[in-house]
């Protein structure tokens, strides 16, 4: 069996075993419930994840989530009255979220070969799943061709083409010993238990994957997020919670080492347009502090 048919089984059947009863599904759903009610840490580490679609919800567009095991990222854009189809490798949890009044609609898709048509979802969210993929690049071309006006990525962020002191020093050790390095940055090859190897972000390759299929721009964002920890989850995201007090002086640090340039962002948004967006959302984006890249026209196209 191929590398890919093994990650696609592999994806496809993780909630099972990871949620092998039926009271087991039912108390993840309802966790993710006291999470929203209570406000508590986990939830506000993924709601500043999903906020970074802030720009782009302004219009009432049509929306696919992809990589959305629970459908709690199709629940984000329903509730905000958007025309909204959660999918996911796996049918474990879309119809029980689907049942409960998360959303309207789902459908369990392969990202490398989506059944929709072309050009059927205006916007094409995919969070935290792009890193899964075993072809990555095979799913962004796929999303491409359904979406009508952009892709949007959030996900973790290839530190490599940021931090120019880590470049150095890997093509210096690279020299003498390519394995030499990974003894003191530990996770420069990152795997997760379900199988993966975690494909994160980076503008460039971003860029690149634009410009090669005559795409008119994209568009970057990155935020400070990595600070869940199951000790504290739970706890109110306020400062009630000792620890969500010390997050907060955690991300008022790395805030100032990104405005230095110090360190790149830990999760990166990364927007593909297919057609330039309004100027409302260009300007909203602006305001988020979108960085946002206008590609000059190819002159050798035909």
């Amino acid at each position: 069996m191929s590398t890919e048919k093994q990650s696609h089984e592999a994806h496809s059947g993780w909630y099972e075993v990871q949620y092998a009863t039926q009271e087991a599904k039912d108390k993840a759903i309802e966790n993710w419930e006291y999470d929203e009610q209570h406000k508590t840490i986990n939830h506000w580490i993924h709601r500043r994840q999903l906020e970074l679609t802030a720009p782009f919800t302004l219009e009432k567009k049509s929306w696919l989530t992809i990589g959305d095991g629970y459908g709690f990222d199709a629940n984000y854009f329903f509730r905000q009255g958007l025309d909204t189809t959660a999918t996911d490798i796996s049918g474990t949890f879309l119809p029980l979220s689907q049942a409960r009044g998360f959303f309207d609609h789902y459908s369990v898709e392969n990202v490398e070969k989506l059944s929709f048509g072309d050009d059927t979802y205006d916007y094409i969210f995919c969070k935290e799943a792009y890193h899964h993929f075993p072809r990555p690049y095979l799913g962004v071309y796929e999303m491409l061709r359904v979406a009508r006006e952009a892709v949007i990525l959030v996900e973790p962020h290839d530190p490599i083409s940021k931090m120019p002191f880590l470049l150095a020093l890997r093509n210096i050790f690279d020299r003498f010993d390519t394995k030499l390095l990974q003894k003191y940055w530990k996770n420069r090859y990152s795997f997760e238990e379900v199988g993966n190897y975690v494909f994160k972000l980076s503008e460039r390759e971003m860029d690149k994957l634009a410009n090669g299929m005559g795409l008119p721009a994209v568009a970057f964002k990155g935020i400070n997020n990595n600070y869940y920890h199951p000790s504290y989850a739970k706890d109110k995201a306020d400062d009630s919670s000792p620890a969500f007090r010390k997050i907060k002086r955690k991300l008022a640090l790395h805030d100032f080492l990104i405005k230095f340039s110090l360190m790149p962002s830990q999760v990166l948004c990364a927007v593909i347009f297919k057609k330039l967006p309004s100027q409302k959302v260009m300007d909203a984006m602006k305001r988020e502090g979108f960085q946002i890249h206008i590609f000059p026209p190819n002159p050798y196209a035909r």
